[in-house]
């Protein structure tokens, strides 16, 4: 039988030592290596070569993020799983960032973190569920939100200028030059807007634009 090959990266060596037990008990997965902080573990990765690397996010030195970036940049094939204690969004949004398949809490069931692990290493992701109804809840609470403000007022001031512009008839390019920005940060504008006005095309851009009295419509003599 193939084992799924794990590497564990946690400071607490107590704790290391509690989910190497765990492991254990499973025919199909063996630990291959352990490491103390980030540089270790992408060290003992680089050695090891396991299937699944467990990366604590609060080890001293190397941020697990840079370390988690070096691993997957060089074992693409090697799976991050972050088990933490910050049941934290914009620490799930980075793990994402740099490439981790999953984020579990360490207070998550043993049986949790070890069905994660095989979801993770048939190529699947794993989120905590705690963690899911959270950004569920936060979604809910932005939809809400968005609802409540009407879409023209959730623009930047940059980003009506830009609209008119365009509704205008000028292109990026020359947009750019107008405002003295880079192509590229218009057309961020340009699709940030689009995005929040929920429109498509030039047409429709040119008629919201007309609506709102961002231009007026050329008089007939």
């Amino acid at each position: 039988m193939t084992k799924i090959r794990v590497l564990l990266a946690d400071d607490h060596t107590l704790f290391r030592q509690g989910i190497k037990t765990l492991i254990a008990a499973e025919p199909d997965m063996e630990v291959v290596g352990e490491a103390s902080n980030g540089s270790e573990a992408i060290a003992r990765a680089l050695e090891t070569r396991p299937d699944i690397v467990l990366m604590d996010i609060g080890m001293p030195g190397l941020s697990c993020f840079e370390a988690t970036r070096q691993i997957k940049k060089a074992r693409p094939e090697t799976k991050v799983i972050f088990l933490t204690m910050y049941d934290d969004e914009d620490y799930l949004i980075q793990g994402m960032e740099v490439g981790a398949s999953g984020y579990i809490l360490k207070d998550s069931p043993a049986q949790q973190l070890i069905a994660a692990m095989r979801d993770v290493y048939r190529g699947g992701s794993y989120l905590s569920p705690r963690m899911l109804s959270q950004l569920v809840d936060d979604f809910r609470s932005r939809i809400r939100s968005t609802q409540r403000v009407p879409r023209s007022e959730t623009l930047t001031a940059r980003e009506r200028e830009v609209l008119k512009l365009l509704a205008e008839g000028n292109s990026v390019k020359e947009i750019a030059n107008y405002l003295n920005l880079s192509v590229k940060t218009v057309e961020a504008h340009k699709f940030n807007l689009m995005r929040k006005l929920d429109i498509h095309n030039k047409a429709q851009l040119v008629q919201y634009a007309i609506q709102k009295k961002i231009i007026k419509l050329p008089e007939l003599n």
